[in-house]
């Protein structure tokens, strides 16, 4: 679907004889425009939602996201920095790296006694959080007035400039963060019993919550970088799927992959038809993400926890 009309019949042709090099503008909009937009959108997608309800279970809170721990801000930061300064330096990178530094200096901070509270760790995000958008406010006032422009329609998030080597790019980070998520999700089951009962069950609390943030540090990170920020699919997604599947995170996990995925590339569909211009995809997310997310607590959003 788009501005420029494709019948169901000629997509599957396109994509049935895509190898063999049509060279028709219906094939150049299918696939250098359409298919690798809708791919990136689909794995920036499943990457909020898979980190979102990462996040809830491993701080045992179901009103966190992704960005709790001051990883959109860092990720932002970073991205702002090369795009204002640094145009040489890969964007991906620049996002892992802040993304990265702003995870370890929340939970440098929560860290006490060898411990790490969710409490702690929840206060010591909002704290980075307002640290980096400080920073990345500052950028946005010494930046060169057209390189703001740009700064601040990447922030609204959109996959307008998607293309094959962002899918490449995006897809290693995101798919190799998404493994380890997908692979130990039974132990999100037990964590999110409780530290005590964790450690009686034979976990290693800290070790296993180190894994999963950084995994979805990198899976967030990843999708920052090509999309800018995008908010409510980690918040919104884990609990749509948790109130129709129930909270048992081997199911939770791959039906969130699948929802998030599902429910970006809708978003961005929309984005694309609504009107003639290409509207950022972000503002539809927040402007679908609330009324929903009301929606869902006022319907059973307490009974999906136990409550």
């Amino acid at each position: 679907m788009g501005a420029y009309g494709v019948t169901p019949v000629q997509v599957i042709n396109i994509l049935a004889n895509a190898l063999s090099g049509i060279d028709s503008p219906e094939a150049a909009i299918i696939l250098d425009i359409r298919l690798p937009r809708i791919i990136l959108a689909g794995l920036v997608g499943m990457a909020l939602a898979t980190s979102g309800a990462t996040m809830q279970a491993v701080l045992r809170n179901p009103l966190v996201d992704p960005f709790i721990l001051g990883i959109s801000a860092g990720a932002a930061f970073g991205c702002a920095i090369t795009i204002g300064f640094l145009p040489m330096v890969p964007l991906q990178l620049m996002s892992f790296v802040f993304g990265g530094l702003a995870v370890l200096l929340a939970c440098s901070m929560a860290r006490s006694g060898g411990e790490m509270s969710r409490l702690s760790l929840v206060l010591s995000g909002v704290i980075v959080s307002a640290l980096f958008t400080a920073l990345l406010s500052m950028v946005k006032f010494l930046v060169d007035p057209m390189k703001l422009q740009s700064i601040v329609y990447w922030l609204m998030g959109s996959f307008a400039l998607a293309d094959w080597p962002q899918v490449r790019s995006a897809g290693i980070g995101i798919l190799l963060s998404c493994l380890p998520i997908f692979l130990l999700r039974w132990r999100l089951n037990v964590i999110s019993l409780g530290d005590e009962e964790a450690r009686t069950l034979g976990v290693n609390v800290s070790r296993k919550r180190i894994i999963f943030i950084a995994s979805a540090t990198l899976a967030v990170t990843s999708a920052v970088a090509v999309s800018g920020i995008i908010g409510w699919i980690g918040l919104m997604v884990p609990h749509l799927v948790r109130m129709l599947a129930g909270p048992d995170h081997k199911r939770l996990i791959p039906l969130t992959m699948a929802g998030g995925a599902t429910f970006m590339i809708f978003a961005d569909t929309a984005a694309r038809n609504i009107s003639t211009a290409d509207i950022p995809v972000g503002i539809i997310t927040a402007l679908a993400g609330a009324p929903f997310f009301i929606y869902l607590m006022r319907r059973g959003g307490a009974e999906s926890w136990g409550k």
